[in-house]
């Protein structure tokens, strides 16, 4: 046991104590330490169980994710359903509190990602390998493809006439606003993520609590009361992949570039501004 937790600690993202999940409370004696850059590639992880355990964590959180999320989609679309009433407020918060509450599960054990985009943003910023990368956004996409494959599964019918929860740019919106949407949309979440588990703000900042998985979830929240209108708001490749890949149809792969594209786009900006204006931003600590 006491192997396994050094090697915790010491391979992957995750690079404080289990008890100690990054963006909570990084650092015991509230001094900034840099994390050193995570390295291109990191061999030692293909054979570490805290490898392959943090990319089960991934799938089995987007899994949930798409499960609760598609079912809210379809329960508003549903004239005669009880959940008709929730309206577009109800289903950003659904998107909002099943993030909140899946990265808070998972953000001491893979990190919490639960989005390519996220996972690429970060691998930018050179938080996690390569390889680690690559095997987050494989499971977050295949969690996303099995989680809307059970929601087909128990109802069939409504989903297929409800059309699965798969993102398309909406009637009187062009492919280019829906692009724009999906851009800012994910830059406003991947940026949130950069801030709440910045290392040095948690030390500069000593006197503010932060957890992480509250601004994340509310930055999900509010990006899908704005952009549910003009994309039904993807800002998560896996959620647009999982959805397609099960509902199947035309209208659901005619505009899902955009739901790739988009984001990829949005979590590069926001790493590059993360690194060069925020991180630039001098330290002074708290005990100085």
């Amino acid at each position: 046991m006491a192997e396994n937790k050094e090697e915790d600690v010491n391979l992957g993202a995750n690079k404080y104590r289990e008890t100690q999940p990054l963006g909570t409370a990084a650092q015991t004696d509230k001094d900034y330490k840099e994390p050193p850059p995570a390295p291109l590639f990191e061999p030692g992880e293909l054979s570490s169980w805290s490898f392959y355990r943090a990319g089960i964590a991934e799938f089995m959180a987007t899994f949930l994710f798409l499960y609760i999320t598609i079912l809210t989609v379809m329960g508003l679309k549903r004239s005669d359903s009880l959940c008709s009433s929730v309206g577009v407020q109800g289903v950003a918060w659904a998107f909002g509190g099943m993030i909140f509450a899946l990265v808070y599960c998972t953000a001491g054990i893979s990190g919490g990602h639960i989005n390519p985009a996220v996972t690429f943003g970060l691998f930018l910023a050179r938080k996690l390998s390569l390889t680690r990368a690559v095997f987050y956004i494989v499971m977050q996409c295949l969690g996303a493809i099995c989680g809307a494959g059970v929601v087909k599964g128990f109802m069939v019918g409504p989903y297929e006439r409800l059309g699965g929860g798969a993102n398309v740019v909406n009637p009187g919106y062009t492919k280019g606003d829906g692009l724009g949407a999906e851009i800012i949309g994910t830059f406003v979440l991947v940026y949130t993520v950069f801030s709440a588990t910045d290392a040095k703000r948690s030390a500069r900042d000593s006197h503010v609590p932060i957890l992480a998985p509250l601004p994340i979830g509310f930055a999900v929240f509010l990006v899908h009361l704005a952009t549910i209108p003009i994309t039904g708001t993807g800002i998560n490749p896996a959620r647009s992949l999982g959805a397609a890949i099960i509902f199947n149809k035309d209208q659901a792969w005619d505009d899902h570039w955009i739901f790739w594209v988009g984001p990829f786009i949005g979590a590069a900006l926001a790493a590059v501004y993360h690194q060069i204006i925020i991180r630039a931003i001098p330290f002074k600590s708290s005990r100085s």
